[in-house]
């Protein structure tokens, strides 16, 4: 069997603090690949530039893992991919168009893209968004194939961004046009990760208050890239088959991604945007289940995956994109058994080995003499002044007599302390207790008047809906409300019909 699972994980630092705060970040993404349970596991949005990649993150024991940084913005995007050594992939390469391939090692099949230019294709694959493996698979029958695995992260339009709802289409475009190359060429082809639209009404928790649902281009494009939800026959369109519909036709509030600032997963209130898409020959022949998996925390996604009833054929080398052959990790450790085996070194001759142990105990002579010669030597005259016993530190000298008989020794009747009468201590220390009071009643005036001024921050209006205190957020979109603050409900988004979501209380804060 062979498990692939996808996870948008906001973030590849986010999932290792929720696992485990306070230990080692390799230990802690060991336990992450553990919990998955993947044999290739494919990450989106990890949001880490290669300076930024440390080694714990890269390099794991038992795991070959491959990047795709972005290179235009720090801390945006990327897509990494993480195969068991029994995985090893015979190839991989980073970004769809055949830009960012290396010399040797990468997967190919490319199509036509003449409708692209060179600049535009640049600019799709610039930020990181996809990252490609190719692997020997081997069938029940014993059969030998090649499964390419799409790992992509596909771009967010914004309703009030149209450059970037072009930019999403164009990668789409790109995408597919790949996918199809690599099916031309004899590959089966998996598409798995964040495509960041929800497909039907049943993938979104607000289709039927959405305008133009069915006509969004993101929804219109996948209509004729995904083959109709029936597979095991029938009337089909596009090449590729989603997978989880295939195997839960009719699962409602199956949802993969959550808004955190509302709170919207604890009422599972949000929608399916990740996918595993499987070409119909091979969906049909070797898939045995896809599944989400909501427990997982870590993140504002869920990880999604699939189950293949094949076997890996592993390479007998990783890939030259491979992590470890980066010039910063390669060099380093690999193995805990690295540090226990001796190595191999160019047999010494007898003789050499006496020469070079002579020409050591001349060269220690040599310094030994050097340093006596430069070692300053002190007086034998002054040496006969010195102190030769140890009783001599505790007797004193006659120098030191000398000059103690000058000295005049004090009074000692001036050193006693004249007896205060009682009364004049009790008067001190009423005194004393009238002065602290009168300081702290000074205090206390002090901070009423401040309290009275400056007034202290107000308490949380109520909401409507529930009465309950609100919680004050602040306008992030461009306009002139930005980086306003407001009053709104504290509970989480939900349905309308559910009283235990978030009422439809609002309130502009006053300016301070």
């Amino acid at each position: 069997m062979l498990r692939v699972v996808s996870w948008n994980i906001n973030g590849i630092r986010s999932p290792l603090q929720a696992e485990e705060p306070n230990s080692c970040t390799t230990m802690a993404m060991a336990r992450v690949l553990d919990k998955l349970d993947a044999d290739i596991l494919c990450l989106q949005e990890t949001k880490v530039t290669r300076d930024a990649l440390t080694e714990p993150l890269a390099i794991i024991e038992g795991y070959n893992s491959y990047f795709s940084f972005s290179r235009n913005r720090s801390g945006y995007s990327g897509v990494a991919t993480f195969c068991k050594d029994g995985a090893t992939p015979v190839a991989a390469e980073e970004g769809l168009s055949g830009l960012l391939a290396p010399q040797n090692g990468d997967v190919g099949c490319y199509g036509n893209m003449d409708e692209f230019s060179q600049e535009e294709l640049r600019a799709l694959d610039n930020e990181g968004r996809a990252l490609l493996t190719q692997h020997k698979i081997r069938t029940w029958d014993g059969k030998e194939k090649i499964l390419t695995i799409i790992n992509v992260y596909c771009p967010h339009a914004d309703p009030g961004s149209p450059e970037r709802l072009t930019f999403k289409m164009r990668f789409y475009r790109l995408l597919q046009i790949r996918a199809e190359a690599l099916l031309a060429a004899g590959s089966h082809v998996i598409i798995l990760g964040d495509l960041n639209t929800a497909h039907r009404p049943i993938d979104h928790w607000d289709a039927v208050n959405l305008e133009c649902f069915e006509e969004d281009p993101g929804r219109k494009w996948m209509d004729g890239l995904l083959s109709k939800l029936d597979c095991q026959g029938g009337s089909h369109v596009g090449a590729f088959i989603d997978t989880y519909r295939c195997f839960h036709p009719k699962q409602e509030r199956a949802f993969t991604c959550w808004s955190t600032i509302t709170g919207a997963c604890r009422l599972n209130y949000g929608s399916r945007i990740d996918y595993v898409l499987g070409d119909r020959t091979l969906v049909i022949d070797t898939f045995q289940n896809s599944f989400l998996l909501p427990e997982v925390m870590g993140s504002d996604h869920c990880p999604v995956g699939a189950v293949l009833n094949v076997s890996s054929v592993p390479a007998k080398q990783c890939p030259p994109l491979c992590t470890r052959f980066l010039p910063e990790f390669s060099g380093t450790q690999l193995k805990i058994l690295h540090f226990l085996v001796h190595p191999k070194q160019e047999p010494v001759s007898k003789q050499s080995v006496l020469q070079l142990s002579n020409q050591t105990q001349g060269q220690m002579r040599q310094n030994k003499a050097h340093v006596r010669s430069i070692r300053p030597r002190p007086s034998r005259a002054g040496s006969s002044k010195g102190q030769k016993k140890l009783i001599n530190y505790f007797q004193p000298s006659s120098s030191r007599l000398q000059a103690s008989t000058n000295l005049e020794l004090p009074n000692l009747h001036a050193l006693v302390t004249p007896k205060i009468p009682e009364d004049k201590v009790m008067g001190k220390g009423v005194e004393g207790q009238a002065k602290d009071a009168e300081a702290k009643d000074e205090k206390e005036l002090r901070t009423s008047f401040w309290k009275s001024v400056l007034g202290g921050p107000l308490p949380m209006p109520l909401c409507g809906g529930h009465g309950e205190p609100c919680v004050m957020r602040t306008v992030k979109k461009a306009g002139p409300n930005q980086d306003r603050h407001f009053y709104m409900c504290s509970r989480p988004r939900g349905p309308s019909t559910d009283p235990s979501s978030r009422c439809n209380f609002f309130l502009w804060s006053r300016p301070s």
